[in-house]
């Protein structure tokens, strides 16, 4: 691969990206209209205030956010409960910052890696050992026949990867903080499970090998291809990987910071605020990861999603098209939402998003299940996007705060049935 004709292809992006940036960030952002101007019944729509304060009665949840985007719009935008319960009590607000945990996945991985393909540096055939020499085939037990890892294995979790790596046994053995070292911890050592295609098996490790291929592609750092690429293409003011130090859009990092919601609370008697949870995300990759990392709030997540629902660009409020924000071609939006036709049925996942596999819940019993992706986080996020009905769910909680004890799971489905029901009329 030439890695001069990449950097200099960046160079020219970087220059537009520069040159648009004031109109992206004026255009950028979606508008409030209400339900009824977009096909949906207010009435019900409103209930799914009942079963979100439930959940926070029941203390399965402190508090949340919800965000519905039909098309170009945010038609419901509302803040539950509590931000914050330890040390002190604040109550939630819609500016509140989550750590999305896994949607990192689909909303900064995903999305780069997608750019990759779109633009000729990278297929979806290709083999992980072209970009990473050391990585294994799977091998198979009885004959010896050895099948090679490639990277739509790598997106759909159909590689085989076992699914995590335990922060304090590779922090004991090889140190904190090293994503060489977990790089070929992975590539030489971590176990294949099956010969990949012919299954599923969730596994975060499949996303930091996407991180690493793209460093490597494109000489920069995950975060920071991400950013330039993604976040501040669409115009995001409050996204990011590192609220502490890095602050793309608001003037000082304890603005950002600040905007928090805390999650479990550590050793020390405080939760953690501003830094990933996932510890092989905080305490291997140092923040800087493929599976977790990503902080956002609902408003920002809506136009992610509202991209994803125009095939890749975002629309103004006059109905044009913004092509100075375009992250993704319609051809490859259409094709991260297909389940690859050479993996196994059952393995149900589309390229960096689930589609029908055994974590599909959040999308509920309503909407249909060939026009539907959605991606869920361990902290309680979720975001569920109906190409059909040009519908979006965000659903941010923190159900690990104060401690790993709450749940989400029928949670997101009832909300996603009651969004659902309240569409009357397709826009």
């Amino acid at each position: 691969m030439n890695m001069n004709i990449f950097k200099m292809k960046k160079l020219i992006t970087i220059a537009v990206a520069a040159v648009l940036a004031v109109p992206v960030f004026a255009q950028g952002a979606l508008k409030q209209d209400s339900p009824e101007r977009h096909g949906m019944n207010p009435e019900k729509l409103a209930q799914v205030d009942r079963v979100i304060n439930e959940a926070i009665t029941a203390k399965e949840i402190p508090g949340a956010v919800l965000s519905v985007v039909r098309g170009n719009d945010i038609v419901y935008l509302k803040a539950y409960g509590n931000k914050s319960v330890v040390p002190t009590v604040e109550p939630m607000t819609t500016e509140t910052l989550f750590d999305l945990a896994s949607v990192s996945k689909c909303v900064g991985t995903t999305l780069a890696f997608m750019q990759l393909i779109e633009n000729g540096y990278v297929r979806l055939t290709d083999n992980v050992d072209r970009y990473i020499p050391d990585f294994k085939p799977w091998t198979d037990p009885e004959s010896g026949e050895t099948v090679d890892i490639t990277v739509r294995d790598l997106l759909s979790h159909s590689s085989g990867l076992t699914p995590y790596i335990n922060a304090d046994t590779f922090v004991k053995e090889y140190g904190g903080n090293d994503p060489e070292k977990m790089e070929q911890y992975i590539a030489t050592k971590v176990k294949r499970n099956f010969r990949p295609g012919t299954d599923f098996m969730y596994s975060c490790l499949n996303f930091v090998t996407l991180q690493r291929i793209l460093e490597r592609v494109t000489g920069e750092k995950l975060y920071e291809y991400a950013q330039k690429h993604v976040f501040d293409v669409l115009g995001l003011t409050h996204t990011c990987y590192f609220p502490l130090i890095y602050t793309p859009a608001v003037s000082n990092s304890a603005e950002l910071a600040g905007l928090c919601a805390p999650t479990e609370v550590q050793a020390d008697g405080k939760p953690l605020v501003a830094q990933v949870h996932d510890p092989m995300a905080r305490r291997i990759m140092g923040g800087n990861s493929g599976n977790a990392g990503v902080f956002s709030n609902a408003e920002d997540l809506s136009v992610i999603c509202s991209a994803i629902m125009n095939g890749g660009v975002l629309v103004d409020k006059k109905g044009r098209i913004l092509e100075s924000t375009r992250i993704l071609s319609p051809l490859t939006v259409r094709l991260m939402a297909t389940i690859p036709p050479q993996n196994d049925p059952s393995v149900g996942r589309a390229l960096g998003w689930d589609k029908k596999s055994s974590h599909s819940g959040p999308r509920g019993d309503l909407f249909n299940p060939e026009t539907t992706i959605m991606h869920t986080g361990y902290t309680g996020t979720s975001i569920v996007i109906d190409t059909e009905t040009k519908t979006a769910i965000i659903l941010l909680t923190h159900r690990v705060h104060p401690e790993d004890k709450g749940s989400v799971g029928r949670l997101r489905a009832l909300v996603a049935n009651i969004v659902a029901g309240s569409i009357i009329q397709n826009d």
